[in-house]
């Protein structure tokens, strides 16, 4: 029993000494494990942090881009590369937020270029911005021309009517003053028999008037062309009615565009000397009305001159 004593002791003390490596390897490889376990999640946590770093760089540079994109447009310029490089951006956001297979470095990478292009659109932007404010002084000063310009053409035009105006008085003028002048105006009743009496000087008896003769003078006038003109002569009875017998040779003409009927009408060669001239007006058996009569002559659209006569 002694001899046994020892081997047992030798056992336990074996089996405590394989307990104790077992315990300590399997404290290194919890250890190991707790390491290797800290090292990922620091690695994960980093990753993280730049996936998000990244995403937030992407979202400012596509945010500029927008402001680019408006910006340029505004001026008028090209949008078609920012257009294509928005495109581009949109398409690495989407695979950023896939995650799959993202290379952070590759994205440095590319965002080092977008900030580029970004920088070079400020500078064209800036160029735009510059011939933008050239073509607004041009048309500021351009405006100011055409501003001055109308007002000139506005002066022209109002000089102009002033002179249309000036012309047409003058023109109405020359033409009044070189208008025929009836003077010395008389009438004379004739009877059946053809006796005449002064009916300007003293009134006729309406018994006694079978035919009117008018007798008048043109005054010589250096104005006036020596050519055939057109004499219109009204007779107005007492009530102011005009004598008048289409039949007969009355008809109408135009005075101040208005339409007159005249009693009866004579072509007269004018001749420049003081002409006297004379027409006959019958009036077809009807008989005058006791009362005083008025004789108004009209050529080319004025009134040259009048008389009168009297009927009892």
């Amino acid at each position: 029993m002694e001899n046994n004593k020892p081997k047992a002791n030798g056992a336990l003390v074996a089996a405590l000494v394989i307990m104790t490596i077992l315990a300590g390897v399997s404290s290194y490889l919890l250890y190991e494990q707790k390491e290797v376990s800290k090292n990922q999640e620091a690695t994960i946590a980093t990753r993280v942090e730049e996936l998000a770093t990244t995403r937030t760089r992407l979202d400012s540079i596509s945010t500029a881009l927008d402001a680019k994109i408006a910006e340029v447009r505004k001026l008028g310029g090209d949008v078609t590369d920012l257009e294509r490089v928005k495109v581009q951006l949109e398409k690495d956001k989407a695979a950023l937020r896939r995650g799959q297979r993202i290379s952070i470095a590759k994205y440095e990478a590319k965002i080092k270029q977008y900030e580029a292009f970004l920088a070079e659109k400020d500078t064209l932007i800036a160029q735009l911005q510059t011939e933008n404010q050239v073509l607004t002084t041009n048309n500021q000063v351009l405006n100011d021309e055409n501003t001055t310009l109308k007002t000139v053409k506005q002066t022209l035009e109002d000089s102009v009517n002033t002179i249309s105006t000036v012309n047409k008085d003058l023109s109405e003028k020359v033409t009044r003053a070189a208008a025929l002048k009836a003077q010395n105006v008389r009438v004379f009743a004739l009877n059946s028999r053809g006796k005449q009496r002064d009916a300007t000087a003293d009134e006729v008896k309406a018994k006694r008037v079978d035919k009117l003769k008018v007798v008048y003078m043109l005054p010589e006038n250096p104005l006036t062309k020596q050519e055939e003109k057109e004499v219109y002569v009204r007779v107005l009875d007492p009530t102011g009615a005009v004598v008048s017998d289409m039949a007969n040779g009355s008809g109408t003409f135009q005075v101040n565009g208005q339409e007159q009927v005249y009693t009866v009408k004579q072509t007269v060669p004018f001749t420049n000397n003081n002409q006297n001239v004379e027409l006959t007006y019958t009036r077809g058996g009807i008989p005058y009305k006791p009362g005083k009569y008025t004789i108004e002559f009209y050529s080319e659209g004025f009134r040259i001159g009048e008389g009168s006569f009297a009927i009892k």
